[in-house]
């Protein structure tokens, strides 16, 4: 087998260096074309048929080795054989060649690209499964794009021959036929007016437009695949319908109740969602309260000799409760109404792709949003489930503190309430699989974290994971292994566990599966750049669509969807998430945007580092909180941004500036020249761009500079 590789390779390789030897390409020009017209066309009036098998074969040989020059072939074809003979001519030479030409590329590179690349080419082979004909056929029906590329690439994939060869040959047709038809009318050319010809310039219109025409018809034959089963209604009672209102529900509905369109927002639980009810919300409360009583042990910090706080659980969780309640009327069911959102209680099903059960009613929507986020999961540890476990959700009905409590994450949700129960009291313990909290951020970032966690009292456990629960005389046991290891190495009593090691997407019991609509490996909806799942009037966003489970992602996502699907037919949307934030509300803050370092070397970014520590700032010194930091990440030479961590009090808050900033391409120099009052935290943005400036400083102007001065002083 590899003596039968070797030897096509070396036999492609010599007919390439043949090629190259006898200068084919200068054959290949479209002006030596035009001056061998005449003789040519003579030569096939004598001998048609071997002058028609040369020219099958070379088109052939020529396309089989990805030789450039088809187009120009194809031209000489309308000049010398008509449009109808040399529309067969290079209809089948082409296809025979690409069909040779995937050949060689799967039998040469195919099973070390597979090798090599299993998990890239296990999901380009899946769609290949689903959409290959469709997606083969837009490719053909574009003639931008190189051929010889596509022949190349379908042959490292699973699509069987004969569907690439009966594809190709279709749909390479239309675009063989004009490029034919422009060779023809290319004899006629004898003046500058002959180009102006209506014949000519029609042909060359299709040539240009059939990229729209082909991305038009392809949408709508997909389109009508996937929806050819169910009778599409007449006419419909809401223009959208949104299922879920959780924070992108609501956006979603409320903007389209904004544009005067109908819609209606299904929810079978509370309106607001988990951010309101059981995340954002309650746990900034819980955290407010839990930083209050950490601030006293830093009394003595402020000149005083001590302070003291007297708290009961269970007032501060029904505080907490309290602020959920005054903060549900900003999405409640009297404001939406208002707005004129039609609020429907109940469980939403698809029964077709414009088609809803809700209860005993039946709605039909032009455009359908999903957004009904998505929950906790607990992961399959032998002996969790006998251990009560609390989740995200299902932690706001404690109102017994802990004594000790156990932790599986070090995310976002395991370090805010980790540090929130230990502030309380608890005997907190975190178990994180990698090798630090916050394994997204750069590693400066998780030990500034770690140290603090540390500081009040919390029990990491990196690079560790639990095998199993027991329970044994009323004490209950987490047994842990640490990685590198291969049994137990320690166990962990505990009285309360909370499961903070990922989130599922709420997508069951919606009649997705009968409509196909797929999910991703994650248990997502799958969608594409516009949000459409693979019905184009069916969108998904949040936490169900991913792949960031913010809610202010939520939000922005929610923009996208609700626009594409109104106005889609005039004007689509790609979601940018280019300038997305994040921000974790721990001690110390953590916010990002953009990238990290870590994420720069990964990707292969230039970048330099511009930082300032906090601790250099008047107001925090005031505040006596000098810890934390501001790095930002700037293309090299240059003041634009491609990334700022900020760790240290507020972190979110000074964030926005630098969001503004990127999504309005302002550079450093622009956030130097902002007036920013002092004395604030807000200063530390306008001196870490100070700090660009003085590294970007052209030293071999300085010594000049004294040279005026001096001059100037009259010396």
């Amino acid at each position: 087998m590899k003596l039968g590789r070797a030897g096509l390779v070396l036999l492609v390789m010599l007919l390439l260096v043949l090629a190259w030897h006898f200068d084919l390409s200068s054959y290949l020009d479209l002006e030596f074309l035009r001056q061998k017209r005449d003789s040519w066309s003579a030569l096939i009036s004598q001998y048609p048929l071997r002058s028609s098998i040369i020219f099958f074969l070379g088109y052939v040989l020529a396309t089989a080795l990805s030789v450039p020059g088809a187009t120009l072939l194809t031209l000489f074809a309308g000049t010398m054989f008509g449009l109808l003979w040399g529309t067969v001519l290079v209809s089948f030479a082409s296809t025979v060649g690409a069909v040779l030409a995937m050949l060689v590329a799967r039998y040469l590179a195919r099973d070390w690209i597979s090798h090599h690349c299993e998990r890239q080419m296990a999901v380009i082979n899946k769609g290949i499964q689903r959409d290959g004909v469709f997606y083969l056929f837009g490719l053909r029906m574009v003639p931008v794009f190189p051929f010889f590329l596509i022949n190349l690439l379908m042959g490292l994939t699973s699509m069987r021959v004969w569907t690439f060869a009966w594809v190709s040959q279709i749909g390479m047709l239309l675009g063989t036929v004009a490029y034919v038809y422009t060779g023809a009318r290319l004899t006629e050319l004898n003046t500058p007016a002959d180009v102006l010809s209506l014949p000519l310039l029609s042909a060359l219109a299709v040539v240009g437009l059939l990229p729209l025409l082909t991305r038009w018809s392809l949408s709508w034959l997909r389109d009508y695949r996937h929806r050819r089963q169910w009778p599409k209604p007449a006419h419909y009672d809401y223009n959208l319908v949104v299922i879920g209102a959780g924070a992108a529900g609501l956006v979603t509905s409320y903007i389209a109740a904004a544009v005067r369109a109908r819609v209606a927002l299904v929810e079978k639980a509370g309106m607001g969602g988990d951010c309101l009810h059981t995340g954002c919300v309650p746990s900034k409360a819980l955290l407010r309260a839990a930083h209050y009583v950490a601030a006293t042990t830093e009394a003595r910090n402020l000149g005083l000799r001590s302070a003291q706080v007297e708290f009961d659980f269970a007032e501060v969780m029904e505080r907490v409760q309290q602020t959920i309640q005054q903060v549900a009327p900003h999405d409640g069911v009297e404001r939406y109404t208002t707005l004129g959102v039609d609020c429907i209680a109940g469980e939403a099903r698809l029964l077709s792709p414009w088609q809803l059960q809700v209860g005993d009613r039946q709605l039909t929507s032009r455009n359908i949003v999903i957004a009904t986020g998505a929950r906790p999961a607990l992961p399959p540890i032998p002996g969790l489930t006998e251990m009560d476990p609390l989740t995200s959700e299902t932690f706001w009905q404690l109102r017994e503190l802990p004594q000790r409590l156990l932790i599986l994450g070090g995310g976002a949700v395991g370090c805010e309430l980790g540090q929130a129960m230990a502030c309380f009291g608890s005997e907190v313990m975190i178990v994180e699989r990698a090798g630090r909290l916050l394994p997204r951020e750069d590693e400066e970032v998780a030990v500034a974290l770690q140290s603090r966690c540390r500081d009040l009292g919390i029990s990491l456990h990196l690079a560790a994971e639990i095998t199993h629960f027991s329970e044994e005389q009323g004490t209950r046991r987490a047994w842990l292994r640490q990685h590198g290891t291969s049994e137990d190495t320690v166990s962990l009593e505990f009285d309360r566990v909370l499961v903070a090691s990922g989130r599922q997407a709420n997508t069951e019991g919606m009649g997705l599966e009968a409509l196909g609509i797929e999910r991703n490996a994650d248990g997502t909806l799958q969608v594409d750049d516009f949000l459409r799942t693979r019905f184009r009037h069916i969108f998904a966003c949040g936490d169900v669509a991913g792949p960031y489970q913010y809610t202010h992602a939520a939000a922005h996502q929610a923009w996208y969807a609700s626009v594409n699907a109104l106005f889609g037919l005039v004007k689509r949307y790609r979601v940018d998430y280019r300038h997305l934030p994040m921000a974790v509300f721990t001690d110390p803050q953590i916010a990002r945007v953009g990238l990290t370092e870590q994420q720069a070397r990964l990707q292969g970014v230039a970048f330099e580092v511009s930082r300032f520590d906090l601790g250099e700032l008047d107001r925090a010194i005031i505040e006596g909180r000098r810890h934390g930091w501001i790095k930002v990440l700037t293309a090299t030479g240059k003041d634009r941004i491609l990334g700022v961590t900020i760790v240290g009090d507020q972190a979110a808050e000074l964030m926005a500036e630098f969001v503004l900033a990127m999504k309005h391409n302002i550079g450093l120099n622009k956030v130097l020249s902002t007036i920013h009052i002092y004395p604030t935290l807000a200063e530390a943005n306008k001196y870490v761009a100070g700090v660009w400036k003085r590294q970007h400083t052209p030293q071999w102007i300085l010594p000049w500079l004294e040279r005026y001065h001096t001059w100037r002083r009259g010396q």
